[in-house]
């Protein structure tokens, strides 16, 4: 029943990074922590490889598509790995139980402010090509979002997919669809950041249970991709926003109760 629960979550995470460019980091340590019985500390490192491992795979097959903007994700990831070993050390400071009710309540904001940005639909005009052409106001948005979604990744275990993606459109200006499939480039580089710093603190790091997340998520990927071209950027945005309030809602029953 684990070995098949493994390979169904990581389905799960999979499928809502093809889909949204996010969300599959973020119920990640949930489904480990309350379906599986992982630690939270431990389900933070497996998170981290499991789905940067999955963006990464991801990622390469809509690269080879063209569809991912290479420099302003590169920008974007770089902020974030300098971000993601702050993250990491906050960590210890923080109680797993505290630490779960935090992750929950940024949830619950996130899910809110993508959904107010669904019902603006400002970013279907505007798709610069590179950090080129971008303004000096944009570079440094682009630069302080990434590093808050880098501090963000270490400290909650989260590739930060749901951040990435609204930054990318916002501060970077890209088309949604576009800011989707770059966020997977800039999940596998933040996760990388973050994982290195879990390992290099002595953490454990269950490799069975992350090569069997990482088998359903590719399994995953493939179906949520094709689904997320049929739908428009803002249903993408509001379905995505229904499901983190849900996860959210469950996390904080789950550690109250």
């Amino acid at each position: 029943m684990h070995f098949v629960l493994s390979l169904i979550f990581g389905a799960v995470i999979g499928f809502a990074l093809g889909l949204t460019g996010g969300g599959g980091s973020i119920f990640a340590v949930p489904m480990l922590v309350y379906g599986l019985s992982v630690p939270p500390r431990e389900a933070i490192g497996i998170s981290l490889a499991a789905v940067g491992t999955t963006a990464l795979l991801g990622g390469l097959g809509r690269l080879r598509a063209g569809e991912v903007n290479v420099p302003v994700g590169l920008l974007f990831a770089i902020a974030g790995m300098l971000g993601a070993p702050i993250g990491t050390w906050l960590n210890h400071f923080l109680s797993e139980w505290l630490l779960l009710l935090l992750f929950a309540g940024l949830m619950i904001v996130v899910a809110i402010r993508l959904w107010q940005k669904a019902g603006r639909q400002a970013s279907a005009s505007l798709a610069p090509g590179s950090p080129s052409s971008l303004s000096v106001r944009q570079l440094a948005g682009l630069g302080v979002v990434g590093f808050v979604t880098g501090v963000l990744s270490g400290l909650f275990g989260v590739g930060g997919g749901f951040l990435i993606v609204p930054g990318l459109v916002l501060a970077g200006g890209l088309p949604v669809h576009r800011a989707v499939a770059t966020s997977l480039l800039v999940i596998a580089l933040i996760s990388a950041s973050g994982l290195a710093s879990y390992l290099l603190t002595g953490r454990p790091l269950g490799l069975e249970l992350t090569f069997l997340f990482v088998t359903g998520g590719v399994v995953g990927m493939v179906f949520g991709t094709r689904l997320s071209r049929r739908f428009s950027g803002p249903r993408l945005q509001r379905l995505f926003a229904v499901v983190i309030v849900a996860v959210a809602l469950f996390v904080v029953g789950r550690s109250v109760y």
